[in-house]
């Protein structure tokens, strides 16, 4: 079962060639990017996805395994020093402007896929010290909100009107961008402030939980400009946003048009057919099997190793690297989804 543990060091590879981006000059500045969004959707069009489960018995093994964990713990340090790296680099002289767009979208590329997607898995485990993990990384991408929207608002509300996370059907992306990114932090907002007023406290004070994590982001927001300068700290706003916009985008087509149905009591309990699901083996790896994305909202709980396959799941036509490219372009993905979402719907009346 090591063995099997063993291949999720791929997402290694994007540390790599980021590191290289942020060391060498000309094309190889590119390289984390050319690797996630060519390399990567190109092979996964020629490779069949992967939709075998776990046996019973492989899951045990694969639950009482920790290296499936030391995995995501070693992606915290990797990710503060690849940042120091950046802020390095980014003030050299000798890089141009296409040198220095690379590199911040080599490290946008990791605030997204270490910063908040590995923030995302620990933020649902039950260890404290785990769970602080998950707000480490996603300060990298002054993103802390999340863990309280996501984990409070987003499993909630999923599949509704009511979760800024989830894309309406005939919704393009980038006006998804401006509802989810506004709507979402308001959320985390009113969840804290309630949790202020069950215990009995004013809504203002510091252990409400968003005014924590605004005031650490200001914090190292401000050391990053005072210690490596004005410019390395716009670079790293820039290398930010790329990581929450990749999140968003991600939220996109994870929920896209698919909508649970409201009853009496509330919303249907949310199911494997409200999330878009991917099994293709690559981008299953390299997001730590984020892709398995309806198991996940259907078991929350359950560890990223151990997620399955479900059939009664709406699937993506590719991975999650392929379905971002086709994201950015509305007419594309709205003729792929849509035909895709008509085939499900009428597979579920037979």
């Amino acid at each position: 079962m090591k063995i099997r543990a063993l291949k999720f060091s791929l997402p290694l590879a994007i540390y790599i060639l980021a590191y290289l981006s942020f060391t060498q000059n000309g094309w190889m500045v590119f390289a984390p990017i050319l690797f996630a969004f060519l390399i990567v959707p190109s092979v996964e069009l020629l490779i069949p996805s992967n939709e075998k489960n776990l046996t019973d018995a492989e899951e045990q093994i694969a639950k009482e395994d920790r290296l499936y964990d030391i995995w995501l713990y070693a992606i915290v340090p990797l990710q503060y020093i690849a940042l120091y790296y950046f802020l390095q680099t980014v003030n050299d002289p000798s890089i141009n402007h296409w040198e220095l767009a690379g590199r911040i979208l080599a490290m946008g590329l990791l605030c997204g896929t270490f910063g908040i997607n590995v923030g995302h898995e620990l933020g649902h485990r039950r260890h404290l010290y785990e769970r602080n993990m998950a707000k480490a990384l996603l300060l990298t991408s002054l993103y802390m909100h999340f863990y309280i929207e996501h984990n409070k608002g987003h499993h909630k509300n999923v599949s509704t009107h009511e979760d800024p996370s989830s894309a309406r059907k005939g919704e393009n992306l980038y006006r998804f961008y401006l509802r989810t990114v506004a709507y979402g932090f308001i959320s985390a907002w009113k969840i804290a402030a309630d949790e202020q007023r069950k215990k009995g406290k004013p809504v203002l004070n510091i252990m409400n939980q968003m005014i924590q994590f605004q005031l650490l982001q200001l914090v190292f927001l401000a050391s990053i400009f005072l210690m490596f300068g004005i410019f390395a700290g716009t670079c790293f706003l820039a290398a930010a946003t790329i990581g929450f916009l990749l999140l968003e985008t991600v939220n996109y087509i994870e929920h896209y048009g698919l909508e649970r149905k409201k009853t009496e009591e509330g919303y249907e309990r949310a199911m494997p057919e409200h999330s878009w699901n991917s099994s293709h083996f690559l981008g299953r790896l390299l997001l730590f099997e984020l892709s398995r994305h309806s198991d996940h909202h259907y078991q929350a709980s359950r560890k990223y190793q151990l997620l399955r396959h479900h059939e009664e799941a709406p699937q993506m036509p590719t991975g999650y690297p392929g379905m971002i490219l086709l994201a950015m372009f509305p007419p594309l993905w709205f003729q792929v989804m849509h035909k895709r979402m008509t085939e499900f719907k009428a597979s579920l009346n037979h």
